[in-house]
């Protein structure tokens, strides 16, 4: 039997391995984690991350040739294919700060490997890493390899959370990379073997290990690229009358661009795109390529700019102060069907309202009062790295927060609702008792365009809806600080 042990049980590695178990009911996976509580959790009834379809997969596949141990070592001297889904943080210090990737985790993952390894291993690259770490790691493994064969692959993953199980059972492109040699070569036959008990060969890539790197960063550069070109479009939408759906639709048809990432919004957030942007930029840094590099730093400005811009509607539009005022946060994660709100652009935006002393109410039907409150006490990129390394819970603005688990709780009283998630829930709250709860003049600032502004306005709201053409009482007030 062949067995696979992943090491990392978070948002890629946990339900990657399942789906594998579940194709290959002959392979025996493991999933290994230092983490008690998050193997605890995934082989509970409550498993550590949401994401639909999930909970099936698992139960079907767990205790018969899916498990999830925190015995890192004797997984992963067992196995055939050990996949590395560690933590790969921005750095906060030192050379490179601020863009470059932190591979501390995964060093240490390659030491372990070459330490407790009896037998030949193909390892496989399944975090998103910067180009060039697999020479790193094989450096690594063939300097402490002890007589042992290490063959490195990429495998990078392009799972959209809250869709994850339905891209992994029929993925656009499964890609493997690998050395042009005759080992790299059978690595990646043995791997694509796996993947191809039920993905089309025809959609299985196989390239050279720099190839699939910098695919991983190309493709989520790119999706980012679009985000940012449409809401720096709602900008002008709103300032000529013109409406960002109506716009996003026109250029949709166009067969050349299509009509995916169109969705203007306050901003994109996640783990990937921004890291992998300003991990990007760090390799054209390096590379002497100053020109590229400003390119790509200029996506990560106008997502900045889209936040800021939101926050300034919400002061500017409630007489320039939110000052002891309740506001209702509607959505925490950074886009529905997940709990994730790793660089969700609510972060960006309760801090702007909590620096005008704002009182905010929070309502997201799959993230913690916890999480919420610990996000919001965090620095940038803290978020990474393992949770016993993250801050505790702060005190020092709970005050101004309460965290409420109805969307009509948060609502009561509140001056302004700002709409942060795409939640199905809130396209179809009963605006006329929101309306009847609130205090007046209510306002509501869609953050995501879900709501029927006509419907809304004629209840009574003054709405702000991102990149539409603006409500009467909004078009005298500045768009930016």
């Amino acid at each position: 039997m062949v067995k696979i042990c992943c090491i990392g049980a978070g948002y890629v590695g946990g339900p990657t391995m399942a789906v594998i178990a579940l194709k290959c009911p002959e392979i025996e996976v493991a999933v290994v984690d230092i983490s008690t509580p998050r193997i605890s959790a995934w082989n509970s009834d409550h498993l550590p991350i949401y994401e639909p379809g999930l909970d099936d997969v698992v139960k079907q596949c767990r205790g018969k040739n899916l498990f999830f141990s925190t015995d890192v070592e004797k997984h992963v001297a067992e196995a055939d294919i050990v996949f590395v889904s560690v933590n790969t943080p921005t750095k906060t210090q030192g050379l490179g700060a601020g863009k470059a990737a932190d591979l501390t985790y995964w060093e240490s993952a390659a030491r372990m490997i070459a330490d407790v390894s009896k037998s030949d291993k193909i390892v496989v690259e399944k975090s998103t890493v910067p180009v060039k770490t697999a020479e790193a790691i094989e450096r690594i493994l063939t300097h402490n390899r002890k007589g042992i064969n290490f063959t490195i692959l990429s495998n990078p993953e392009f799972l959209a959370e809250g869709t994850a199980i339905a891209d992994l059972f029929k993925p656009d492109r499964v890609l493997i990379g690998g050395r042009e040699t005759p080992e790299g070569q059978k690595a990646i036959h043995a791997l694509r073997d796996v993947y191809a008990h039920w993905v089309p060969v025809d959609r299985i890539l196989c390239t050279n290990l720099w190839s699939a790197e910098l695919s991983k960063l190309a493709a989520n550069a790119f999706l980012a690229q679009r985000i940012s070109s449409v809401n720096a479009m709602s900008a002008l939408c709103e300032a000529t009358g013109a409406d960002v759906s109506q716009v996003s639709h026109s250029i949709g048809t166009d067969s050349r661009i299509g009509p995916k990432f169109l969705n203007a919004s306050v901003g994109f957030g996640g783990s990937c795109f921004q890291k992998d942007i300003l991990n990007l930029v760090y390799i054209c840094e390096c590379n002497g390529l100053p020109e590229v590099a400003n390119y790509w730093k200029q996506v990560i400005k106008v997502n900045d700019y889209q936040k800021n811009r939101f926050v300034n509607r919400v002061v500017s539009s409630m007489f320039n102060t939110v000052s002891g005022k309740k506001i209702a946060i509607l959505g925490f994660a950074f886009k529905k069907d997940t709990g994730d709100t790793r660089e969700t652009p609510a972060i960006d935006v309760c801090k702007g309202l909590l620096g005008d002393k704002a009182k905010l109410s929070i309502y997201d039907p799959q993230v913690s009062e916890d999480q919420i409150l610990r996000d919001l006490a965090m620095k940038k990129f803290d978020w990474d790295h393992p949770a016993h390394l993250q801050p505790l819970s702060p005190t020092s603005n709970k005050q101004q927060i309460s965290v409420v688990w109805d969307a009509y709780e948060a609502i009561k009283d509140a001056h302004g609702i700002c709409i942060m998630t795409e939640w199905d829930e809130f396209k179809n709250l009963d605006y006329q008792k929101v309306y009847d709860n609130m205090q007046k003049p209510a306002f509501v600032f869609d953050g995501r365009n879900v709501v029927d502004v006509k419907k809304l306005r004629e209840i009574g709201f003054i709405v702000y809806s991102i990149g539409k053409p603006l409500d009467a009482w909004l078009k005298d007030m500045p768009a930016v600080a």
